[in-house]
């Protein structure tokens, strides 16, 4: 019997069977035009060009594209020819901190961030790329370089049904830093010319996450999917109401409208901050609630709906 029940936790069962609905989510660049921050459609860089072969020099040619040694050794004139990369890496980072395993409609962020991980790594090998993960939270981080093949997939969703940050048995301090540490992490074991898939609340997300953001968007693309719950978004207007963590607990009047506009104005200044580093840094970012339909939300983002 499975431990999950995809609320509080992701099921294995539910993962594997997502790889049906990956199959209307290419993730190439002449399909893909995805939501940028200001509101407008993108493509995406696409896959990088590699060395093919070289050939005698013929009038129209490229200068820039001589093949120099070829030229001397031969004693005549050869240009480069490169073709499309066969496969383009993609590299799914994934958040399982403590602020991730919250939720109140549908499930926790974090079963619905993994959700959306293993629909788009099914998505990366049916159309012929390579997928690679980083999975954190607190006290464990698991990784694996890209690869081809539902093999790769299934180890995949094999290691994050497992990750320990589901039983939330530790002992949970926040670390502002762990966020950081991911990050320097894949920008360490990032390709350039991948693709860079983030999942998380980016509750933790400062000019230090900035600073290493900047440098993965030089030679990526990167998205940032943003998972929340609507609760954070708004209170409904319940009266008084009770919010745990499981040990802890605060009551709170969600119809006091002095705090309803307070609660309003914290989440907006995250999400404007959010829609402003995007803007600024040329990132990809998508919203999905809990509630939401993910695989419509998914499209929409990335510009697939309709098509």
């Amino acid at each position: 019997m499975e431990a999950g029940d995809d609320i509080v936790r992701v099921k294995q069962s539910t993962l594997i069977g997502l790889n049906r609905d990956a199959r209307g989510l290419p993730l190439i660049s002449n399909t893909v035009k995805a939501q940028m921050a200001g509101g407008h459609l993108s493509a995406f860089r696409g896959r990088g060009m590699e060395y093919h072969e070289s050939r005698p020099y013929q009038p129209g040619d490229d200068i820039r594209a001589i093949d120099w040694r070829v030229t001397a050794r031969s004693g005549r004139t050869h240009t480069k020819i490169h073709r499309e990369e066969r496969e383009r890496p993609m590299l799914l980072w994934l958040d399982l901190t403590h602020s991730m395993f919250f939720g109140t409609q549908t499930c926790f962020k974090s079963v619905l961030a993994a959700k959306l991980a293993a629909l788009l790594a099914w998505s990366s090998v049916q159309h012929g790329d390579r997928v690679g993960y980083l999975v954190f939270s607190e006290h464990h981080h698991i990784e694996f370089r890209p690869a081809r093949g539902k093999h790769t997939v299934l180890h995949f969703i094999q290691q994050l049904v497992a990750h320990p940050a589901w039983e939330r048995s530790d002992s949970i301090v926040s670390d502002n830093e762990t966020g950081l540490r991911a990050l320097m992490r894949l920008r360490q074991v990032t390709r350039p010319g991948s693709l860079v898939i983030l999942f998380s609340d980016f509750r933790f997300v400062d000019a230090d996450c900035r600073s290493q953001l900047v440098e993965l968007a030089r030679h990526n693309d990167v998205v940032m999917i943003h998972t929340f719950d609507p609760f954070e978004r708004e209170l409904p207007q319940a009266g008084f109401c009770r919010l745990t963590d499981g040990t802890d607990s605060v009551d709170i009047d969600s119809a006091d409208r002095r705090l309803q506009r307070r609660y309003r104005e914290r989440y907006d200044a995250h999400q404007q901050a959010l829609e402003r580093l995007c803007r600024e840094l040329g990132l990809y970012l998508i919203d999905i609630a809990t509630n939401d339909d993910m695989l419509a939300e998914l499209k929409t983002g990335l510009g697939l709906q309709g098509r």
